[in-house]
């Protein structure tokens, strides 16, 4: 290494030593990136080899439909109530892990009130597709807003500007609080089952001119040191342990 090498090598308070680390460091890190399988694709499966949604056990008058370009996603919805154009819209969000499916007993009755009654599978679920599904696939996209925005997204593409009830079990409800209250305008009514909306995150108010800061209460764990485990419960619920057999 020449010496104008070498001065270059000092201003930069580098070692020999730590520069021939980090050159190994980086071929290695070069090396991993190259063995490493590239994310899933995007979930675009071909349903026409399997059977019908459902398995031909929806209810007369219920039918599957899927609904392309839906803020990036190809939707599964159920539908009920699709012969007269018009009809008020009533939204029906699934929870977890459930399907658009845990609705069909339910659109009957309300194509028979007069509205038209969809049922989608939400985002990561069902026949739903155009999301990643990836182990490492960015989270984002599953973040409540995201999964709303696909929600008004299908309101529009149906043709709608506005829903006369948005219905939300378990995580749907989740998105169905979130929808009421960003977007009034569409979704005027709400009906929550099986699971709550607790609003929007509070933020202590007015500890700027004085007011105390709220404290937050520590959840009470239980003891989980192997000291806390007695023998004696672990065979009062599993038993005592058992040799191997040979086979």
């Amino acid at each position: 290494m020449s010496d104008h090498q070498s001065n270059n090598i000092n201003a930069l308070g580098l070692s020999r030593r730590a520069l021939l680390a980090g050159a190994s460091s980086g071929v290695s890190t070069l090396a991993f990136a190259a063995a490493t399988p590239a994310r899933a694709a995007i979930v675009n499966t071909d349903f026409r080899n399997l059977p019908p949604y459902g398995n031909v056990t929806l209810p007369a008058g219920v039918r599957a439909r899927l609904i392309p370009n839906v803020n990036g996603l190809t939707v599964n919805i159920l539908e009920a109530g699709f012969e007269t154009p018009g009809r008020p819209l009533v939204l029906l969000l699934h929870g977890f892990p459930n399907l658009a499916y845990s609705w069909r007993k339910v659109m009957p009755a309300l194509a028979a009130a007069g509205y038209y009654a969809i049922a989608p599978d939400c985002r990561g679920f069902g026949r739903t597709t155009g999301w990643d599904d990836a182990f490492d696939a960015d989270p984002l996209p599953f973040l409540a807003v995201n999964m709303l925005r696909d929600q008004i997204a299908l309101v529009y593409a149906l043709g709608y500007r506005k829903t006369a009830m948005m219905v939300g079990h378990d995580q749907g409800s989740l998105m169905a609080g979130l929808g009421a209250l960003i977007r009034p305008d569409m979704f005027p009514r709400l009906t929550l089952i099986g699971g709550g909306f607790g609003g929007t995150p509070s933020f202590p108010f007015n500890t700027a001119n004085g007011a105390p800061v709220p404290t937050i209460q520590k959840p009470t764990l239980m003891p989980s040191t192997p000291s806390s485990i007695r023998r004696d419960d672990i065979i009062r619920t599993t038993g005592p342990a058992r040799k191997p057999t040979r086979t």
